[in-house]
């Protein structure tokens, strides 16, 4: 089977298996969508949403977060871990999209990537959740699962990007990140990936040889 055959019946049985996908990450608008994006970085989704719930009736805009001391929002953000890094970040954003985009949050890749701790990863599901503007997502699962499927042979996550989005229809970017997502959290597990019943087991051979 040709890798884009390959790619085309992946993308068929895991659209079947997750028909409705969406980021995990709870968000009312742009920029709190950014916000909780830069707080994911070595947290959960979970543990995110417990966060910003408060974090948001605290500070609820650009303005509050730039007007805000570090130590606040360090205090508000603590248990995601890399708290202080991640409140600078927040910060910088913040004083950014306010002096340059007028508050509201830029819509273009190259736009995104210039804020502080914004990288390919998070700016893509900026663009694709916010914005509705494909992107292809390569996180852990992402990274993981491509490579096992066989549709990469790379490690760096650019150049995994490239490669899906050789092979997958550009409509289908945003989706087909987050289908990997979703059966990195429920079948092809780091660890112990439930291969016995796993629907892409024909198409993949990890369980032969480890990637």
């Amino acid at each position: 089977m040709k890798i884009r055959e390959r790619a085309d019946s992946i993308s068929e049985i895991l659209r079947s298996r997750y028909p409705d996908v969406r980021t995990q990450l709870s968000h009312r608008n742009p920029f709190e969508l950014l916000v909780a994006t830069i707080l994911s970085a070595q947290c959960t989704d979970k543990q995110v949403n417990s966060v910003t719930e408060n974090l948001f009736s605290h500070l609820p805009g650009p303005d509050d977060f730039a007007n805000a001391s570090l130590e606040t929002i360090e205090q508000l953000i603590r248990s995601t871990g890399y708290f202080h890094n991640k409140a600078k970040y927040i910060k910088s954003c913040s004083e950014i999209i306010i002096k340059e985009y007028k508050g509201n949050v830029p819509e273009t890749l190259d736009e995104l990537l210039k804020l502080p701790g914004i990288g390919r990863k998070t700016a893509n599901v900026i663009l694709g959740a916010a914005f509705g503007i494909p992107g292809m997502v390569v996180d852990t699962h992402v990274k993981r699962i491509s490579r096992r499927i066989g549709l990469t042979g790379n490690n760096d996550p650019e150049k995994i990007e490239y490669d899906l989005m050789k092979l997958v229809p550009r409509k289908d970017w945003n989706d087909f990140s987050l289908w990997l997502v979703y059966f990195g959290r429920d079948i092809c597990k780091a660890r112990k990936p439930a291969c016995a019943s796993c629907p892409l087991c024909h198409l993949c051979n990890f369980s032969d040889k480890e990637t």
